[in-house]
């Protein structure tokens, strides 16, 4: 464990710097640059769990992080404003995997939901595309078709995010949160590690509020639990008020991403 910490921490001291370097640089120049890195590079792998995904908490306490997905589709725009008032009362850290079009679509909620200090925001994209480098599909949703446009997808929304509240995200989730293994090295180049999951919380949105609770009540110690936040009509938000009283008498609690090293 002790040596899983260290390069936890080595990993996040070089995502910070990556960070750093690519933001500071001409959206050009990174594309030129990372697209000279991975030429003639083929991906082998695709899905929601390829190498380099990481998916649960590096420890045995009984802890969980909770993630939620706002992708900000056409009928996916709102906000469980009842969830997020539940959380932070509750005083739950959440991460909050937002897409450009979601602020797009809410741009005062958005600066609301940024300040508050139980809410970590994290990248989702700026079309909420599956990541790839060659353009594979997945659901009937076109992927990034290159490198130009994976980078642009991750690299633009980091900057969106960045220029209105301050702080650049360290965290990237795809839309569909599927990827091949070239993009999500190039997910890290930009500075950023992939958030995958090992509890499907909500199914995108469509578990009703005895499903959610049920997958929620399944969590182990270290699990990343992923549902939605952007489906207020939805059971999302009912399932997990239900779950979380439950799992604390169980002895969880819920902590932030960074607060363990990620396996």
């Amino acid at each position: 464990m002790h040596k899983t910490i260290i390069v936890f921490f080595t990993m996040l001291v070089l995502a910070i710097t990556l960070s750093a370097a690519a933001a500071a640089e001409d959206m050009e120049q990174l594309v030129t640059r990372i697209s000279l890195e991975f030429k003639n590079r083929t991906p082998k792998e695709w899905g929601e769990n390829v190498s380099g995904v990481r998916t649960r908490l590096a420890t045995t306490e009984k802890v969980l992080a909770l993630t939620l997905d706002a992708c900000g589709s056409p009928k996916g725009s709102g906000l469980d404003q009842k969830l997020a008032d539940y959380l932070a009362k509750e005083q739950i850290p959440t991460t909050l995997f937002v897409n450009a079009r979601w602020i797009d679509a809410n741009p005062e909620l958005f600066k609301k939901i940024s300040v508050n200090p139980w809410f970590d925001i994290a990248n989702h994209g700026m079309l909420h595309k599956p990541a790839s480098v060659n353009g594979r599909s997945v659901y009937g949703i076109g992927g990034t078709k290159d490198i130009r446009e994976l980078v642009e997808e991750i690299e633009l929304n980091a900057r969106k995010i960045e220029k209105i509240t301050g702080r650049r995200t360290r965290w990237y989730r795809s839309g569909t949160a599927y990827y091949d293994e070239l993009a999500v090295k190039v997910s890290q180049m930009l500075g950023h590690e992939v958030i995958g999951f090992s509890v499907l919380g909500d199914a995108g949105a469509t578990f009703s509020a005895a499903q959610v609770k049920t997958a929620m009540l399944s969590s182990r110690p270290g699990d990343i639990i992923i549902a939605h936040i952007n489906h207020p009509e939805s059971g999302t938000g009912a399932g997990i008020m239900a779950a979380i009283p439950e799992l604390k008498k169980r002895g969880f609690r819920f902590v932030r991403l960074y607060d363990y090293p990620l396996e």
